[in-house]
Order: C-alpha cells, then sequence, then structure tokens
C-alpha cells in the first residue's frame, strides 16, 4: 500500500478550478451520450450506412460504458483516484479525436467501444474528487454544481448535435470534447497530484469481472437493439436476455462472498446508499424517459426539427442552474427528505400537466412545463445524492459513487428502451381502437370525406390525409397515456423517501 502525503486543503481559486475542472469533465462525458442521437442519420449517410447500421454508435459506447463505470472502485484502489481520474479523461479525449477522422462505421464503432469503456471512471471519480476536497459545510454547493452537470447535459445534447449536424461536418461532434478533456485533466493533474488516494495493490477478481462482463453486456446490447429485433420474438434476443440474467444472478451470488470482489455490493446493506440507489436509478429513469419521448413526438408528430426540438427541452435548464448551488450551499440546513418528496411531487405533477396535451400546443405550451420539471430536478439530485451518501466513509466514496452511477446509468439505459417501446405499442393500441371509428356508416367519417372532396382533393388524397390525421392522434394519445404512468411512477417515489433515516448535521 502506498500511503498518501498530508496535504492542506484545497481552498479560494485552487478548489474553484477543481470544481470547474471536475464538472466540464462530467458534461463532456453525458454529453457524449446523447450528442450523437440525433446526428446518426447525418454520420450513416457520410460513412454510406443505413440509419440502423448507425445506431451501432450508440450502443457500442453504452455497452462499454456500462461494462467499465461498476470497475470504478477497484480501479481507484488500485491505480489512486486522481491518477485514474486523469487517465481516464486523455483517453477518452485521445478516442474522441480519433473518432472524429473515421472513414468507415467499423473503425468508428471500434473507437466509441474504447471510448465508451475508458469513461467509466470519469463520472464518478469527479464526484469522489469533490466531496473528498470540499469541507463538509460547502460539500453540498460543490455536489449541486455537479449535479447541474448530470441533468443540462443530457439536454443540451440533441440541441448541440443537431446544429452541428445542420451547419457543420459530424467530425466536430466529436473534437470539441478536444479542449474540454485536456483543461480537465491538466487542471486535476496539476491541484491533485500530490493529493491522490492511497493505492492499494489488490487482485482482480477475474471470475467476477467475467460474469461482470457478461450480465451487464448482454443486458445493456438487449436493451440497445431490442426494438430492432422485435424484442423477444427474436431468438437472439432470448439468448442475449437469458444469458444477462444468468450472468448477472451468479455475479451477484459469486460478489457477495468474495473478499476482493470487483465490486462492492456490501454497500447495499446501508439502508439510505439501498433506499437512495433505487430512488436515484428509478427517479432518474423516469425522467430520462420523458427526455427520450418528447423529442419523438415533437420530430415526428408535431413536425419540429432537431434544432427546434432541442430548443424545446432547453428550458429544463434555467431553474436548475439558479436553485441547484441555493440548494447545495444550504443542503446542510435543510430536511433532505422533505425536499426529495417535494421534488418527485413537482416532477409528477408536470407529467400529469404533459398529459393533458394536444395537437393544437404551442411552442410556449411545450416550454413552460420543462421550466417547473427544472425546478423538481433541482430538489431531487442534490439531496437524494446526500441521502445516500450519508453514511459511506472516504474510502469507499469512490466505489459508492461507481455503483450508484452505474445503476442510474442503467436506469437511462432501461428508461430509453421501456419508454419507446411502450409509446410505440401505445400508439398502436389507440390507432386500432380510432380505426374502428371510421367505416362508411359513420357521420363524422363521412362528413370528413366530403370535406376533402370539396376541397379538391381525390378519394387517395382524402384517405392518405385521413391516415396522417389518425397516425397524429394516437400518437398524441400515446403520449398523454406514457406521461400518465410517470407521474404514477414519480408519486409512488415519494413513500419510499421516507424509508430513508435522516441525515445528520
Amino acid at each position: 500500500m502506498q500511503a498518501t502525503i498530508a496535504q492542506p486543503a484545497l481552498q479560494g481559486r485552487a478548489l474553484l478550478l477543481l470544481t470547474i475542472a471536475a464538472a466540464l469533465s462530467t458534461f463532456m462525458e453525458i454529453l457524449d451520450i446523447t450528442i450523437a442521437n440525433v446526428s446518426i442519420p447525418t454520420i450513416a449517410g457520410a460513412l454510406g450506412v443505413s440509419t440502423s447500421q448507425g445506431t451501432w454508435i450508440i450502443s457500442a459506447y453504452s455497452v462499454a460504458a456500462a461494462i467499465s463505470v461498476p470497475l470504478t472502485g477497484w480501479m481507484a484502489r488500485r491505480f489512486g483516484e486522481v491518477r485514474l481520474f486523469v487517465m481516464s479523461v486523455l483517453a477518452f479525449t485521445l478516442m474522441s479525436t480519433l473518432a472524429a477522422f473515421s472513414f468507415n462505421l467499423p473503425m468508428l464503432v471500434a473507437l466509441r467501444l474504447l471510448q465508451g469503456f475508458v469513461s467509466g471512471p470519469m463520472v464518478p471519480l469527479s464526484q469522489t474528487l469533490m466531496v473528498r476536497n470540499f469541507p463538509p459545510e460547502k460539500r453540498g454547493a460543490a455536489m449541486g454544481l455537479w449535479a447541474m452537470t448530470v441533468i443540462i447535459a443530457p439536454i443540451c445534447g440533441p440541441l448541440l448535435g443537431g446544429f452541428i449536424s445542420d451547419n457543420f461536418h459530424w467530425s466536430w461532434i466529436f473534437l470539441i470534447n478536444i479542449p474540454i478533456g485536456l483543461f480537465g485533466s491538466i487542471t486535476v493533474w496539476t491541484l491533485m497530484k500530490k493529493r491522490d488516494s492511497a493505492i492499494v495493490k489488490m487482485p482482480l477478481d477475474g471470475v467476477g469481472l467475467l460474469l461482470l462482463v457478461l450480465g451487464v453486456g448482454c443486458l445493456q446490447l438487449m436493451l440497445e437493439i431490442g426494438k430492432d429485433y422485435d424484442w423477444f420474438e427474436s431468438a437472439f434476443i432470448i439468448t442475449l436476455a437469458a444469458v444477462a440474467v444468468v450472468g448477472l444472478t451468479f455475479f451477484i451470488a459469486w460478489t457477495w462472498t468474495s473478499k476482493q470482489p470487483v465490486v462492492d455490493l456490501k454497500l447495499l446493506k446501508d439502508i439510505n446508499f439501498r433506499y437512495g440507489v433505487i430512488l436515484l436509478s428509478v427517479g432518474f429513469m423516469t425522467y430520462f424517459s420523458t427526455v427520450v419521448v418528447v423529442p419523438l413526438w415533437l420530430q415526428s408528430v408535431m413536425g419540429y426539427n432537431a434544432t427546434q426540438a432541442g430548443m424545446a427541452m432547453a428550458p429544463i435548464g434555467v431553474f436548475t442552474v439558479i436553485l441547484s448551488p441555493l440548494i447545495g450551499k444550504n443542503v446542510a440546513q435543510l430536511n433532505l427528505r422533505l425536499l426529495a418528496t417535494m421534488a418527485f411531487l413537482i416532477l409528477g405533477s408536470v407529467c400529469l400537466w404533459n398529459s393533458q396535451m394536444t395537437l393544437d400546443v404551442t411552442f410556449w405550451d411545450i416550454v413552460n412545463p420543462r421550466l417547473l420539471q427544472g425546478v423538481g430536478l433541482a430538489f431531487f439530485f442534490i439531496p437524494v445524492q446526500s441521502l445516500m451518501l450519508a453514511n459511506i466513509t472516504p474510502d469507499r466514496m469512490a466505489a459508492a459513487s461507481g455503483l450508484s452511477n452505474f445503476l442510474r446509468t442503467a436506469g437511462a439505459a432501461m428508461g430509453t428502451a421501456i419508454s419507446v417501446t411502450a409509446w410505440e405499442h401505445l400508439s398502436s393500441a389507440h390507432r386500432a381502437h380510432l380505426v374502428e371509428n371510421i367505416t362508411p356508416y359513420s357521420n363524422p367519417s363521412l362528413q370528413l370525406m366530403d370535406n376533402l372532396h370539396s376541397a379538391g382533393m381525390t378519394t387517395e388524397q382524402s384517405y392518405a390525409v385521413l391516415d396522417r390525421t389518425i397516425g397524429a392522434q394516437s400518437f398524441m394519445l400515446a403520449t398523454n397515456d406514457f406521461f400518465l404512468y410517470c407521474a404514477v411512477a414519480f408519486y409512488l417515489l415519494t413513500g419510499l423517501v421516507w424509508l430513508t433515516r435522516a441525515k445528520k448535521s
């Protein structure tokens, strides 16, 4: 074991620089998850492949990141938290640069796979570094800034990706990471190289790692491509699901009894961490589901382009940016369980608001709920994170952050897969119900066809208009149902908040 030499605590400008560097590195990594989503058609066209093949750009990154995030605790003890964070940021920047110069899809997918793998430690370790270097009375304010990056990055991703795709070459999606990555890595290393955590030369649990790769890799791959294979109608998806269940079951059993586990599942024995992880992962999964469905609805039904859809979603960050530092600064004096309850009540109410939308909504009708949603998110992240980590000792912080961030990321992936599939299935059900009412004996149907004929349309054109109208209405009704279910999920989480124990100042 290499002991850490005591150093005076960072203060003033140095502490501010560390916070900015760690937060920007987190922002860069989370941004990269979503920025490529809206650019897939552009990238696929430039590389001469289909859009469905282009989705492997997203899948490769997600699968690799899902595997590496839980390894953060072991790698941080083996190499040191600061050294691992800096290596991760530099490697991420290098993979981003190489990805920008990819000349075919296999090369880009391979580099995105490597980029996802090296990105794993960035988010949990940025959180760990700030918690470890801020005094307890200022730790909440630091976590407020960290929480803003987690919330705002998924919103900025589609907006920035759409803007770059519309105005520049797709490679700039990856090249914009270079200045951020260099600033983050150089700043953190300069400030923290003499303040690294103790290095413990622990053996690698090969069996646990193999089970983790099999279980998490197959689960993430199933979630990413299940929709394209019609889910469990495909033997391939059934095989992935079976391997994921068996792999994760054996992984939990093996890790729970291992003396040197690759992931410390015994953290879940702490009541606050256990319920805090559920609140964080399920809450973020539900929130992220809305972030996925709303842009899809705006672009496929309401006629918005990628940039306009991003602008409609961006106001989520307004009150988040304003309130998160204030809540973080005063978190020690606030009732965390009450704040978390308020968060889920607000987020549930926003979903109820959204469940009343119609096809006649204006841009501002879409923006206003997003503003209130930002208030709920500000009350959500910091209190839940503080409750979750209340009893975690500094030496286990990297492992706890890695496990919680893995489950949060897995929740977002599950939310994406479940929300898109549920939205489309709800739409199909509503379409079938609406079509039942379109008959030669239905007076509204006859009246509509007469009006379309009177406008100079042929019978074929009239039926085409009718089909588009039914499609738009079915997706609108599906969107309303989807938000109603999300509201129920948020309201149910309010009860779970009170199973945690109040954090002592």
